[in-house]
C-alpha cells in the first residue's frame, strides 16, 4: 500500500473521531429522560416493583453508574427472548442508539442540563399501570403475615360481584406488600363450578390436596385465568374489540402465595378492572400446556420436560407465558400444524423465575383446528444452580418455591359467540368447562 493509499484510509477515520469528539454531551433533560419514561418508569417509580424511582435527575443521579452497566449488559429493561426466533409487540429492549445515548451520558459525567428540554412528566393512573379501573375487588380483610414458616396458597373467595356479563379489556393484579408476595392469581369461577365448592366468601382457604392437584397432570384450568401478579408480569391488556368475559353470577378467587422473611406483615391484595366500552367481537381466554408429572433427578444439570396442548377448533394466538421455578434452565414454543409443519414461536434460552414475563407475538398466528401447542423446558437441578434449594433431592410438582412447575400459558383470542368447550380436543376436554 502506498503512503497516499494510508492517507486515504485514515482521513476518514479521523474525521469520524472528530465528529464524535463534537457531537453535543447527552444530557438528563434534553436526551435520557425520555429513553426513562418510555422505557424504564412503568416499574422506577413509587409503588412499583423496581427498588428506586427513575422520574427526576435527582432520583436518577445516584444510580447513573449501574444504569450504564445494567444497559450495556442488556439486563434492564428484563428480557429474555432469543432475539433469532420471533418478533415482540411488548419487547422493552433498548435500542442501540439508546444505549449509546446512557453510556456516552454517564462517561460525561451524568450532566442535568437545562431542566426546560426535559419532556413533560409521563403520567400514570394513581396506584396503577392501567387506565383508572372501573371496578376494584380486593381482600375483604388484610391477611397477616408471620415472620416464619411456611404458607400454603390462601385462596379467598370474593361472591358474585357483577350480576351482568362484563368484558374485561384491562386487568391488573396488585400486592400491597410486594416484599411478602410471591405471586396472585384472579380466576373466575362460573355459576354451577364446584371447584373450592367448600370455600367460605372473605375467609382465606386452603384446598384439600387432592382438589388443589386435580388439574396439574393435564393441560387444563379449574376456571377462567383472569389476570396474575409475579414480579415483571404485566397487566392484561387487549386490544379495542377484545375482552375477557366474567359471566353474570361467576365468583372470582384470588389465590395469594405468601413468603415470609423473618418479620411480620400484613397484605390487602387487589385486582383492578377496565370494562370494554361495548361487547366484543372477540374473546380472549388463557390455556396452558402443563405437564404436572415432571420428575427432575437430584443433580441433573439439564434434565428436559415436555407438555402439549391440542385444540379443538380455530383461535388465534396473541401471547405466550412460560412459567417454571428456580431450576427452571431454558423454556421453548412451538407449534405443529396438524399437516405435521413445525415452527418454533419462541425461545428462552436463559430462564429467570424472579421475572414472569409475557412475550406478545408481534403478528398474531391463526391456528387450525387440531394444531399441537408443544412446550420444552430444561431445568438445572445441580450444584451449579445458585438458585437451587437443594441439589440433592429428586423434584417433583409443587406450589412452593423449593418444588417446580412446568407450564406454558397462552394467551388465544376466537370468536366471542363461540362455545369455550370447543377450544378443547375431545382428550382433553376440561371436566369443569364440559357442560357450557
Amino acid at each position: 500500500m502506498t503512503r497516499a493509499q494510508s492517507l486515504a484510509l485514515l482521513i476518514p477515520l479521523c474525521g469520524a473521531t472528530a465528529a464524535a469528539q463534537t457531537r453535543p454531551v447527552p444530557t438528563f433533560a434534553g436526551d435520557v429522560a425520555g429513553i426513562l419514561q418510555e422505557r424504564c418508569q412503568i416499574c422506577h417509580r413509587p409503588g412499583e416493583a423496581a427498588p428506586f424511582a427513575l422520574r427526576t435527575y435527582q432520583e436518577t443521579r445516584p444510580w447513573a453508574k449501574a444504569i450504564r452497566e445494567a444497559v450495556l449488559l442488556r439486563k434492564m429493561p428484563p428480557w429474555f427472548a432469543d432475539p433469532h426466533v420471533g418478533r415482540f409487540s411488548n419487547d422493552p429492549s433498548l435500542r442501540q442508539s439508546e444505549i449509546d445515548t446512557i453510556v456516552r451520558w454517564v462517561d460525561a459525567g451524568a450532566p442535568e442540563g437545562d431542566p426546560k428540554d426535559a419532556p413533560p412528566p409521563r403520567r400514570f393512573a394513581d396506584g396503577w399501570a392501567i387506565p383508572t379501573p372501573d371496578a376494584v375487588i380486593e381482600l375483604p380483610t388484610p391477611f397477616d403475615i408471620p415472620a416464619k414458616g411456611t404458607i400454603e396458597y390462601q385462596h379467598i373467595l370474593i361472591p358474585a360481584p357483577f350480576q351482568t356479563d362484563q368484558w374485561v379489556q384491562f386487568a391488573e393484579a396488585r400486592p400491597t406488600d410486594r416484599a411478602h408476595v410471591h405471586h396472585i392469581i384472579a380466576f373466575i369461577r362460573e355459576p354451577g363450578s364446584k371447584w373450592l365448592k367448600d370455600a367460605k366468601p372473605g375467609i382465606p382457604f386452603v384446598p384439600k390436596k387432592e382438589e388443589a392437584d386435580a388439574n396439574v397432570d393435564t393441560s387444563e384450568l379449574p376456571s377462567d385465568f383472569l389476570v396474575g401478579y409475579a414480579p415483571g408480569q404485566p397487566p392484561e391488556q387487549f386490544a379495542p374489540g377484545q375482552a375477557k368475559l366474567i359471566r353474570a353470577g361467576s365468583d372470582i378467587i384470588l389465590q395469594v402465595h405468601y413468603t415470609t422473611d423473618g418479620k411480620p406483615a400484613r397484605d390487602r391484595s387487589r385486582i383492578g378492572l377496565v370494562f370494554a366500552k361495548e361487547p366484543p367481537a372477540k374473546r380472549v381466554f388463557t390455556l396452558s400446556a402443563t405437564n404436572g408429572k415432571l420428575r427432575i433427578p437430584a443433580g441433573a444439570p439439564n434434565h428436559r420436560v415436555d407438555a402439549e396442548f391440542e385444540l379443538g377448533s380455530e383461535v388465534t394466538l396473541y401471547g405466550l407465558h412460560p412459567h417454571m421455578h428456580g431450576r427452571g434452565k431454558d423454556f421453548e414454543y412451538r407449534i405443529k400444524s396438524p399437516a405435521g409443519e413445525e415452527r418454533t414461536l419462541l425461545r428462552v434460552p436463559n430462564y429467570l423465575a424472579t421475572w414472569q414475563l409475557w412475550y406478545d407475538l408481534a403478528e398474531p398466528v391463526l391456528l387450525p383446528k387440531g394444531t399441537i401447542i408443544e412446550c420444552t423446558a430444561h431445568f438445572d437441578n445441580s450444584v451449579n444452580n445458585p438458585l437451587n434449594p437443594d441439589p440433592a433431592k429428586e423434584v417433583t410438582w409443587g406450589d412452593q418455591s423449593w418444588d417446580e412447575m412446568m407450564v406454558g400459558f397462552f394467551n388465544v383470542v376466537f370468536d366471542a359467540r363461540q362455545p369455550l368447550k370447543s377450544l378443547f380436543a375431545p382428550a382433553r376436554k376440561p371436566r369443569a368447562e364440559a357442560a357450557r
